[in-house]
């Protein structure tokens, strides 16, 4: 018996090295319908994607199980130009645009119309020494172009348009393909401006109208209400709801975004923990030109012995602030440190102003992994303060009695689990490996610690114990720590305020307990009323 969708995708489940990111998903979609498909980061709609897409990264790493259908028939995908050859097309959050070839260019590589000439007349079985027939191919550019209602130049390069622009390139090549049956729309509109944006939600629609399927990926809840027929919800690689826009609301899609049981730490309760309004760090107008990640003009404060969560989606700004203030990417604004205004760009300025810094990249800017667990512990301090080095005849050598008396307190305070302070760091786990930056941080005393996503990569079980020294050294050293996370649920575990990070500033700061809903909104960057949280 034949059904209504034009794809189907069946019990969907995905293992990354025993780690499961999709649990039995199953998603249907009709010709001609937007269904938008929303969720947290880690929530599974990249990984759903790239199995539809047949990316290599699945296959590599053990393929799925379930069943995709398209048009009842089911199909094994096994690279993206099978996909395509199907009739599924994806336009991308990175553009795959070549910068020196005009949008026509763009729109049909690898789908070139060519046309005899004098040589072909005259060998009549050489097709490949046929001319490109660059006024079929315009006609067809323009006829795509126009879909879509962008009036750019079909012959401009690449390299002359505005960044929104390019974003419309990429649709109109996947809108040219005769054979297209469902389009990925992959956050398209995180780069376009308030028009532009507008503009492209009128040409999915009109796409629609053509019988193209298309699967909606944002995070921007009222575009998802403006445009989209039915809506699923992923939560953590599990699927919590498919139900159609007209019975629904940004609220509700907000709760069911976020909502989850929290497993509280070591936490203290309100009434425990007294809090304190004087302010330790402030942030002014602050801007940071990270890639992928720049602030934006954040104006902030952070409380002396609070623990502050900074949320958000990939790509919009939390990670920036921390690099931005170590002086690790250009930024500039005002940084205050208790009042005292911090010279920026400059990293040993901000190590000597007492903060200390855990990058998000552990492997790669936060480890030597080939040294000793007690040389990366320490190694910091000593370029920084002179720490751990003595002086002979005004030759300088290594404090060895010391280093490994400092390795050996840190080893036993953050419980990091190795055979001595001589261990390889890279034989360590990576929760292990975490507790080793955190102790390279804590070695230089500072009054303020900034961990960047403390979680990223490491097992449940090391995930806790991490988390759970952070909050020891709140509580028992009364130090003032900023968890820089992508894991909503980890901060609302730990955090006294969470400041929700959208578009490179501060959309708004709530407390752990407020409502799913209020976290929702504010990720997707809208308002909540000022009652319901500490709105800015």
């Amino acid at each position: 018996m034949e059904s209504n969708y034009v794809l189907s995708m069946k019990n969907i489940s995905k293992e990354y090295f025993g780690n499961p990111v999709l649990k039995g998903i199953n998603i249907d979609i009709k010709q001609g319908e937007i269904h938008a498909l929303l969720g947290e980061n880690g929530a599974g709609k990249s990984t759903l994607m790239n199995i539809l897409f047949g990316m290599p990264v699945i296959h590599s790493t053990g393929g799925f199980h379930g069943e995709v259908f398209l048009q009842d028939n089911i199909i094994e995908i096994k690279s993206p130009m099978e996909a395509m050859n199907n009739g599924i097309g994806m336009v991308h959050q990175e553009f795959m645009l070549i910068p020196g070839f005009t949008v026509t260019e763009n729109i049909k590589i690898n789908r070139e119309i060519t046309k005899g000439n004098l040589v072909t007349t005259v060998f009549r079985n050489s097709k490949s020494l046929k001319s490109l027939d660059y006024k079929a191919m315009n006609q067809d550019a323009r006829r795509a172009l126009d879909t879509i209602g962008i009036g750019i130049d079909e012959l401009t390069y690449i390299s002359e348009l505005p960044v929104g622009y390019m974003q419309f390139v990429e649709i109109a090549r996947e809108i040219d393909k005769s054979n297209m049956k469902v389009l990925v729309f992959d956050e398209p509109t995180a780069v376009l401006t308030e028009s532009e944006a507008e503009t492209l939600m009128d040409a999915m629609v009109e796409i629609a109208k053509k019988g193209i399927a298309i699967i909606f990926i944002t995070h921007r809840l009222d575009e998802v209400m403006k445009v989209a027929d039915n809506i699923t919800v992923l939560r953590d690689g599990e699927l919590v709801k498919t139900l159609s826009k007209t019975s629904t609301n940004v609220i509700e899609l907000a709760e069911l975004m976020v909502g989850r049981e929290l497993q509280i730490t070591q936490k203290e309760s309100e009434a425990e923990k007294k809090e304190s309004n004087k302010p330790i760090l402030r942030l002014k107008d602050f801007y940071v030109e990270m890639p992928g990640e720049r602030v934006k003009g954040i104006n902030l404060e952070v409380y002396e012995g609070e623990i502050l969560g900074l949320a958000g989606l990939a790509g919009q700004g939390k990670i920036g602030i921390a690099n931005g203030i170590m002086g690790l990417y250009e930024s500039r604004g005002e940084v205050y440190i208790e009042d005292k205004l911090l010279r920026l760009n400059n990293p040993k300025e901000a190590l000597n102003s007492g903060l200390g810094f855990v990058s998000e990249d552990r492997r790669g800017v936060g480890l030597l992994l080939d040294s000793s667990i007690e040389l990366n512990i320490v190694v910091t301090a000593m370029q920084i303060n002179n720490k751990f080095l003595k002086n002979f005849l005004g030759i300088k050598y290594w404090d060895s009695k010391g280093i490994r008396k400092c390795a050996n307190d840190m080893i036993k305070l953050l419980d990091i689990r190795c055979t001595g302070a001589t261990q390889a760091t890279k034989s360590l786990s990576g929760g292990n490996q975490q507790k080793v930056c955190i102790a390279r941080a804590l070695v230089l005393r500072p009054n303020i610690l900034m961990v960047s996503e403390p979680t990223r990569g490491i097992d449940i079980g090391a995930k806790k114990l991490v988390l759970d020294t952070l909050v020891k050294l709140n509580k028992e050293a009364g130090m003032t720590i900023i968890v820089t996370s992508s894991e909503l649920a980890e901060l609302r575990s730990v955090c006294d305020r969470i400041a929700m990070i959208t578009e490179g500033k501060v959309a708004g700061i709530l407390k752990p307990e407020d409502k799913d809903a209020n976290f929702g909104l504010l990720m997707a960057g809208l308002d909540i009323p000022v009652e319901e949280g500490e709105c800015l």
